[in-house]
C-alpha cells in the first residue's frame, strides 16, 4: 500500500471524527467534507507561504452541498487539524465544529448566495492592497485581466466583517470573479479552491506589475484596450488541455 500524503492523512483524520466539546455537531463527517476541509487548510497555509497574508489575516472557504467549510477566526493555519473542521449553512448557522468561523463570514456567504462560487479566497496581499488605496479600478496592464472577467474593480471601503462590506464587494464582483477591497485586500472565487487561489495569485501579480511600471519617472505604462481584452478572453477560454 502506498504511503499516504499529508492531505490524505488529514482527510482520514477528519472522517474519524472532529473535536467534540459540546458545541454544534462535530462528530463524523463524510469523506467529501473531510477532503474538502483538508484542501481548505492546505490553501490557507499556502496563502501564508506565498506571502499573500500575514499571521491569521485573510480567510478561505469552500462549499460542499449547502455547507460552507471556512477557516476559523484567529487560529494560525499551521495549527489547524482535521478535528478543527468548521462549517456553516448558507444562513450562517454553525453546523460543524466548535471553533468560531472567520469574522469575514458575511462576505463569504454573500458571494456564495449571489454567484456560482464553489470556493472563495480572501487575502491581504501587499501589492493588491496598495493598489486598492490608489485607484477605483486596476488598469488593464496585462491580458490576464480577462481571466477575471475584465478590469478589476475596487469595492468601496467598509469595516471588515460587516454586511456593508459584503454589499460593496458584490457590486464590484458584477461580471467578475475577483475584486480589490479598498484599504483591505483581495477577494476571488472559482469553481474549485485551486482556481480561486490561482486567480488571487494572478491578481496580486498584476497589481505588482502595474505598481512597478507606474513607478518609472516620466513614463506611463501602456494599457490594453477593451478589444484586446475581449480577444484575450476568447483565447483564454480555449487555453490548457482538453477535457
Amino acid at each position: 500500500m502506498a504511503e499516504q500524503g499529508p492531505r490524505e492523512r488529514e482527510a482520514e483524520g477528519a472522517v474519524s471524527g472532529a473535536r467534540d466539546t459540546g458545541g454544534p455537531p462535530a462528530g463524523r463527517v463524510g469523506e467529501e467534507t473531510a477532503r474538502a476541509w483538508a484542501e481548505v487548510v492546505e490553501t490557507a497555509r499556502r496563502t501564508v507561504a506565498d506571502g499573500l497574508v500575514v499571521g491569521t489575516s485573510g480567510n478561505v472557504s469552500v462549499r460542499v452541498g449547502d455547507t460552507v467549510l471556512v477557516t476559523p477566526s484567529g487560529v494560525p493555519y499551521d495549527r489547524l487539524r482535521p478535528a478543527d473542521v468548521t462549517g456553516v449553512d448558507l444562513a450562517g448557522r454553525q453546523v460543524l465544529g466548535t471553533l468560531v468561523p472567520t469574522s469575514e463570514l458575511p462576505l463569504h456567504l454573500a458571494v456564495y448566495r449571489e454567484t456560482g462560487a464553489r470556493a472563495v479566497v480572501h487575502t491581504h496581499a501587499v501589492h493588491a492592497t496598495a493598489v486598492s488605496t490608489l485607484v477605483d479600478e486596476l488598469p488593464p496592464i496585462h491580458y490576464m485581466t480577462a481571466a477575471l472577467g475584465g478590469p478589476v474593480r475596487v469595492a468601496r471601503y467598509a469595516a471588515y466583517g460587516t454586511s456593508e462590506l459584503a454589499a460593496h464587494t458584490l457590486r464590484a464582483l458584477e461580471d467578475r470573479t475577483g475584486c480589490l477591497l479598498r484599504n483591505h485586500g483581495t477577494l476571488t472565487y472559482g469553481a474549485t479552491l485551486d482556481q480561486a487561489y490561482d486567480r488571487t495569485a494572478q491578481l496580486e501579480w498584476m497589481c505588482r506589475v502595474w505598481l512597478t511600471a507606474s513607478s518609472v519617472p516620466g513614463l506611463s505604462p501602456g494599457l490594453l484596450s477593451a478589444e484586446q481584452l475581449t480577444e484575450a478572453g476568447e483565447r483564454l477560454r480555449g487555453y490548457g488541455q482538453p477535457g
